[in-house]
Formats: C-alpha cells, sequence, structure tokens
C-alpha cells in the first residue's frame, strides 16, 4: 500500500465547501464523467506526495493533511486489458495499426459483449456493453472513436476536467475540482515498475465531481484517476471510486447521491502522424437505485456528446483553443531553452564550464541532428 501526505490542503477548509447544486436525468450519466473527469486534474490546488506507508509514530512528522490509499495498480490494469483491446495492445507495444489491428472475433471467456451500436460514419463507431464485469451487475460499456489532430492525452483529460472547457459541452457540471494531487511519481512508477508494460505516472490524484440539480437529485463522486504515457504517444488514463472509508476526504457541505465507477479508462493511441484512436471504458452505478435500462441509453447518449466535442477541438484550425495550446507550449519551450543557454553565459563569465565541454555537446548535438533528420 502507498499512501499520499497532502500537506497544503486541509480537507476540512471552509474554501471547498461543495455547490450545492445538482443534475438532470440524462445528467446521470455526466456524472460518470466524474470517473473520467477525474483524470486529468486541472492545475489548481496544493500539491501531495506519496510516500511508503508509515509508522504512526513517523506520521506525527507529516504536517496537516490526507492518506491517500493507491488502488492496487496491477490488477487495475489487468482488468482494463481485458476489457479494451486497445489498451493491450498499447502495453503490448503493438498499438501502431490501433482498431485495425483488433480481432474482434477473439472472445475473452470472462465478458459477454453485446454490440449496441454499430456505424463506421460516425464519430463513435462503435458501442459495446457488458451486462457485468468483474462480478458487478454493473453494466461496462465501451466506446470507439477515431480522431484526427495530434494524439495529446493530456489535452484529452483537459477537456473533460477544466471546468471552464468542460462547460463548453456540458451544461449541467457544477464543479470538477483536483483537491489532492500528488506529486511524488515516483511511488507510482516503482510499484508498477514495468515502463514497456505500463508506461510512465504523469498524473495522478484524487478529484471531487459534482453535478447539478434536475429532473433528478444532484450526484457526487470522489474518484483516484492518473495518467501513464507511453514512449510511443499512447496514453491510457484510467480512475476508480474510492472506497467508502475514504469519505473524510470529500470536501465540506450537503452530501449528495454518490454516484461510483467501478473501472474507468481512456486509450489515446496514434495511428498516423496527425490521427488516433481512442477506446473508453465506463462502467458507472449512477446510484439512488435507478435501474439500469434507464441509465444506461442516457449515459451512451453523454458520452457520444463528449466525443463530438473533441473531434471539434482535436481537428482544431489555425486560431483554435488547440492551435494556440500547441502555440504557447512551443513559445515555453522555446523560453526554457534560452534561459538555460542565458546561465550558461553566466556560467562562462564565471569560469565555471569549460568552454572545451561546450564545443564537444555542441558537435555531439550536431552529430544527434544528423541522425533526427537523416531519412
Amino acid at each position: 500500500k502507498v499512501f499520499a501526505s497532502s500537506e497544503s490542503i486541509n480537507p476540512h477548509n471552509d474554501t471547498m465547501t461543495a455547490q450545492h447544486t445538482s443534475i438532470s436525468i440524462c445528467t446521470i450519466l455526466y456524472v460518470c464523467f466524474a470517473a473520467k473527469d477525474t483524470l486529468a486534474f486541472s492545475t489548481g490546488g496544493g500539491s501531495a506526495r506519496a510516500v511508503n506507508k508509515a509508522p504512526i509514530a513517523r506520521r506525527q512528522e507529516w504536517q496537516r493533511g490526507a492518506e491517500i490509499e493507491l488502488p492496487d495498480l496491477e490488477m487495475l490494469f489487468d482488468r482494463i486489458s481485458m476489457a479494451s483491446p486497445l489498451a493491450k495492445l498499447v502495453m503490448e507495444g503493438n498499438s501502431v495499426g490501433g482498431f485495425a489491428a483488433i480481432d474482434d472475433d477473439t472472445k475473452n471467456p470472462e465478458i459477454k459483449w453485446k454490440k449496441m451500436e454499430s456505424n463506421s460514419k460516425k464519430t463513435v463507431h462503435r458501442i459495446d456493453k457488458a451486462d457485468k464485469f468483474q462480478n458487478v451487475k454493473t453494466p461496462l460499456l465501451r466506446f470507439r472513436s477515431t480522431l484526427k489532430g495530434p494524439c495529446i492525452g493530456e489535452r484529452f483529460s483537459n477537456m473533460l476536467m477544466d471546468l471552464d472547457e468542460r462547460k463548453k459541452w456540458d451544461d449541467q457540471i457544477a464543479n470538477v475540482e483536483e483537491m489532492y494531487p500528488i506529486d511524488d511519481l515516483d511511488a507510482v512508477n516503482t510499484i508498477l515498475d514495468n515502463e514497456d508494460k505500463y508506461g510512465t505516472c504523469s498524473r495522478v490524484g484524487v478529484g471531487y465531481t459534482q453535478t447539478k440539480q434536475g429532473i433528478i437529485s444532484p450526484r457526487e463522486q470522489l474518484t483516484i484517476v492518473g495518467a501513464q504515457e507511453f514512449k510511443n504517444g499512447a496514453t491510457i488514463l484510467w480512475g476508480t471510486e474510492m472506497e467508502e472509508y475514504h469519505n473524510h476526504l470529500l470536501p465540506e457541505g450537503k452530501r449528495h447521491t454518490r454516484a461510483k465507477s467501478h473501472l474507468f479508462a481512456a486509450t489515446l493511441a496514434p495511428t498516423g502522424p496527425d490521427e488516433f484512436d481512442v477506446e473508453y471504458l465506463l462502467q458507472m452505478d449512477v446510484g439512488g437505485g435507478l435501474p439500469h435500462f434507464m441509465t444506461t441509453p442516457a449515459l451512451a447518449d453523454v458520452v457520444k456528446k463528449m466525443f463530438q466535442h473533441a473531434k471539434g477541438y482535436f481537428e482544431g484550425g489555425d486560431g483554435s483553443d488547440l492551435d494556440l495550446y500547441l502555440k504557447s507550449r512551443q513559445q515555453e519551450e522555446e523560453y526554457s531553452e534560452i534561459e538555460i543557454l542565458s546561465n550558461m553565459d553566466e556560467d562562462l563569465l564565471d569560469g565555471e564550464i569549460d568552454l572545451s565541454e561546450v564545443h564537444s555537446h555542441h558537435h555531439a548535438m550536431k552529430d544527434i541532428e544528423s541522425l533526427l533528420f537523416t531519412p
């Protein structure tokens, strides 16, 4: 078990009081997005560090905060690869072909899939459903979409989790908040200890999501989510609901009906320089005793709406939000390089850098560049 100690966020702070807003019938599914949503957290909030479970005596040395128990990550990824053929290909290092490399005739005896929709001309070109998964009698839904644009997992998750971005397509969202981000990613990478199979964890933390009042009462979720990045440009976003004994991490205020995502995953795999496939898993119980035959179709409609928004976002174009983001990131990289060179100039003047070493590194870099640009 690994824990995170949030050193700068008090879970009982009045500023974290949840808004007393709610959800609409179709919005039940929006809650489900909490699972996916929390995968990509906004940049606000405090930070936390992940540490091995410490004796009680040592915990007294920690500043006020919260202990966050990570799930069994290997088991979680085994379940994801079982339900998502694209994730399985990514973890095996064979995802270049995307959906085209998947043999859907190969059945997994533990999952009985039923085809809900299939239309190659639609943004979401296939939807499958399993009535139960891992002995949980909550339907598991699987969505497939092929999007044009750069495969950037962080942008996909930001589109879901950033409140301002979310409001552009989800008029029922009340609050999306990163409550306990964990900065010490080495703990997660140490647990998985297999970069080729699991990639590198680029983000992990606990997020809270709440929806507005509508035909039904509000729903809320507390989910631990993360992002794994792979050398081939693929990303697997993952998430699962926190256990009831973590309820003390919820923000202060009136409690709402709890929706629970037993499993969430979104696998993004590049299939070309400007195209990528996405396979999206969601096993969501919206709570309140609502029957699945009512919530499943509504949930599918909301996920399709999200993908329609993603389609426009990633196709971008001059002046689009994605274009502005990419240009901003390029400028940041250029400024970073200038700062490094400036620091080197200062060190040269101070005599702290051997000029011969600089020339040696310069020639080495030129050699690397010639290799990079060799057809």
